[in-house]
């Protein structure tokens, strides 16, 4: 994969596989002590002890469409590649936790890519899911709820094309915005 925002997206869909009502998204971007970290959590199925053990071994997988799981090895790599680490956490019955810290500077790490789009997408494709993204710089700190979207919308779906294109650019602008501050 060639930026973050893929990995952030094939990890959410184990997520959504594993019927979570809740996905929470943080991404902090801390340049003053040149680190990055991404947690991804779930309230979803979760996975026994040996499943984690398994969980980033490429071939293993929980899928009967294919016999090979990509994702978390993908993202494992990305992470160690740029002197990171990566850890699952997950019982049973009460969902997952995948966390990943990098090198923020570091010549081989990934751009972010459009996670605004990435959030986008996944609100719209999951209108059932609640997400909560919450983005933080040196800066300040971005916090988007889709519980809090499908209120003020009230009667207008979630999956309308102008209530993405809004969400994509609001998130947009907010992230520029700390960024900048």
């Amino acid at each position: 994969m060639i930026e973050l925002a893929l990995h952030i997206l094939d990890i959410v869909q184990n997520s959504i596989v594993a019927k979570a009502s809740l996905i929470e998204i943080s991404i902090h971007e801390d340049v003053k002590n040149n680190v990055m970290t991404i947690l991804i959590e779930d309230n979803g199925k979760g996975m026994s002890k040996e499943e984690v053990k398994c969980a980033s071994d490429p071939y293993f997988t929980s899928r009967i469409t294919r016999k090979v799981g990509m994702g978390l090895s993908l993202f494992k790599s990305a992470a160690e590649q740029c002197s990171g680490t990566f850890n699952i956490t997950s019982e049973p019955g009460l969902g997952t936790k995948v966390a990943v810290t990098m090198q923020y500077a570091h010549l081989d790490r990934q751009p972010l890519g459009d996670i605004a789009g990435t959030i986008a997408l996944l609100a719209s494709s999951n209108p059932y899911t609640d997400f909560i993204y919450n983005h933080i710089t040196n800066s300040g700190e971005y916090t988007f709820n889709t519980k809090e979207i499908k209120t003020e919308l009230q009667d207008v779906s979630i999956t309308n094309p102008k209530v993405i294109k809004f969400i994509r650019e609001m998130i947009q602008e907010n992230i520029k915005e700390i960024n900048h501050l």
